[in-house]
């Protein structure tokens, strides 16, 4: 008998190990047990998988606080406030409709920064070619360059869904790495196409957009949330999209554990309310960057970034059906 019970208890711990299904949130108490985005399967197996979580722990590109490289543990830890309940406004559990792991850190040598572009497109080329997406966790925001070049790879050229308070579209020497100028080797390169891509939020001065359009912060203060969702889909048409999030997009009232902090950002309700409304748009994925726990001792930086990605979940799942079957009380 007290064998079953401590297999009972056993079962109900841990799920990030545990877990006996890719389906569904595995509860447990939010204080304990090995920590996973959502307590999601912690794996390196891709079978049956639709999307896999991933952490890219990389901020040699920063131009000002790094930090980043702790932002995939701070939003692993973040997530298990979250991960116990059907998320809130959507109504259903995304995790039911869609077969989503945790599939760890992506590995590069920081001893030799010139090959980390590459070996992060590799990595990511490998899981996208299994026909998985990828929900990426930054690291600074360089970090969607290489994931973008992977993206291109199987996609050709992108729409760009880009909240920041910074463009990113300085100009750049080629083959630099710096998370001020990705875009501008993005579009340079060809991966996006800036005639249907959009930058949500921005707030910093740059005399070249390079053809991306701009709702920058008093454009987004000015309109309803609905106007401005409105106007990202009406940007972006019928394309296939990647969404890219900068923490520091949000006030620092809402997201002080960033690198580059600007006043006069999004509030996260802005924030959710339009990524919930972005429906319609065919995303082929994802990152989540910039944020940098260590200058944020309550966590809530990296509870909204956690958030934000859940939000992105349950986008791609609204008009699935569930693949948990239902069994009677």
């Amino acid at each position: 008998m007290s064998q079953l019970i401590d297999e009972r208890k056993n079962s109900r711990t841990d799920q990030a190990f545990m877990a006996d299904s890719l389906y569904g949130l595995h509860r447990e108490r939010t204080y304990s047990g090995a920590l996973s985005y959502l307590r999601r399967r912690y794996t390196k197996d891709l079978t049956g998988v639709d999307i896999a979580v991933v952490g890219v722990p990389y901020d040699l590109a920063t131009t000002n606080r790094a930090g980043t490289r702790f932002g995939p543990a701070g939003i692993r830890a973040a997530s298990a406030q979250i991960g116990n309940l059907t998320p809130w406004p959507w109504g259903f559990d995304p995790t039911e409709r869609l077969a989503i792991i945790d599939y760890g850190d992506f590995t590069f040598d920081y001893g030799e920064p010139a090959g980390v572009p590459d070996e992060i497109t590799a990595q990511a080329d490998d899981i996208l070619s299994q026909g998985v997406s990828l929900l990426a966790m930054g690291g600074d925001h360089f970090i969607s360059l290489p994931l973008l070049r992977a993206y291109a790879k199987q996609h050709g050229p992108l729409a760009l869904v880009h909240f920041d308070a910074h463009s990113d579209t300085w100009p750049d020497q080629e083959g630099r790495i710096s998370h001020g100028t990705m875009f501008y080797h993005a579009v340079k390169e060809g991966i996006i196409d800036p005639s249907c891509s959009v930058q949500v939020g921005i707030r910093t001065y740059n005399a070249d957009p390079l053809g991306i359009t701009w709702l920058d912060a008093n454009w987004v203060h000015s309109h309803r949330t609905e106007e401005t969702t409105a106007e990202i889909k009406r940007i972006v048409g019928d394309r296939k999209a990647y969404l890219t999030f900068d923490i520091d997009s949000l006030d620092p009232c809402f997201a002080p554990g960033t690198g580059t902090p600007v006043i006069g950002g999004l509030t996260t309700h802005q924030a959710r309310t339009m990524i919930q409304g972005l429906d319609g748009i065919d995303f082929v994925g994802m990152d989540l960057v910039e944020v940098a726990p260590p200058y944020d001792t309550a966590d809530v930086t990296s509870l909204a970034g956690a958030t934000l990605m859940l939000d992105y979940l349950c986008l791609r799942a609204k008009d699935l059906p569930s693949r948990v079957a239902k069994t009677d009380a």
